[in-house]
Parts: structure tokens; sequence; C-alpha cells
């Protein structure tokens, strides 16, 4: 399957160098598929991130690059830091920006898992209208 035309991988962005320890991070979980660690610059009262520890861009360059075993520990790994942090009752958000419409800010494929508030049906919170 051909990989979409996305900007080639930054080994020098942020989480790159999260990974490479070359910057610190506070750290929720981790395994041989992901790393996930509390956003710096939250966007809730629980903001996590989850990344997978190879070079991906994009979900679109995850899900055609990445092995079966990367992708299912992968998302396992988002699963078990949201119920790690208690976040099944009463919910949380898992979203994926994909490009710069989006609002993807560090070119290496990662979700937000977001709580601790209501979000409702809406994308942005009123107040950001």
């Amino acid at each position: 399957m051909p990989v979409p035309a996305l900007a080639p991988y930054d080994d020098q962005n942020i989480f790159a160098r999260i990974l490479r320890g070359e910057i610190p991070c506070r750290r929720i979980a981790e395994d041989e598929w992901s790393l996930a660690f509390h956003d710096i610059n939250p966007q809730a009262p629980v903001h996590a991130l989850v990344i997978p520890r190879h070079p991906y861009v994009s979900l679109a360059d995850f899900s055609a690059r990445a092995s079966q075993a990367e992708i299912s520990g992968f998302f396992r790994a988002v699963g078990a830091v949201a119920r790690q942090l208690g976040l099944e009752e009463p919910g949380y958000r898992v979203i994926a920006n994909t490009g710069l419409d989006a609002g993807q800010e560090v070119p290496h494929f990662h979700v937000h898992i977001l709580a601790g508030r209501a979000f409702g049906h809406r994308l942005v919170p009123a107040s950001a209208e």
C-alpha cells in the first residue's frame, strides 16, 4: 500500500527527542510499542499524549507502514493509559490530528487523551468560537 504524500519524518521533532531521552517528560506508562506522558500545555484537566516508539509522521503513515503487532500494541496502550488514569467514568476523548489544517503541531503520530470536564458533542468549546 503506498504511503500518502507527507512531509518526511523530522528526527529532531520534540517527540523523537523525548523518545531518545534528550528531553524529559512526565511519564505515565511505556511499553515496547509506545510512550505515554502528560502534555506540557494541557487543553483539559487531564491531557495525556501517547506516541509510538517508531517514526511515523501521521495516522495515515502509521496505518500504512506499521506492523499489525505495532498497531494493536499502540491502541491497546491508549486504552490502558485511559484505564490507568481512571477515565472510564464519566468518559474521555481521544484525538489524532493529522496535518496543519487539523492542528497537528508535532510531525510524529500521536493521540491526545482528554478528560476531566464535559466536552459535549462539539469539537471545540463554545468559548473558542
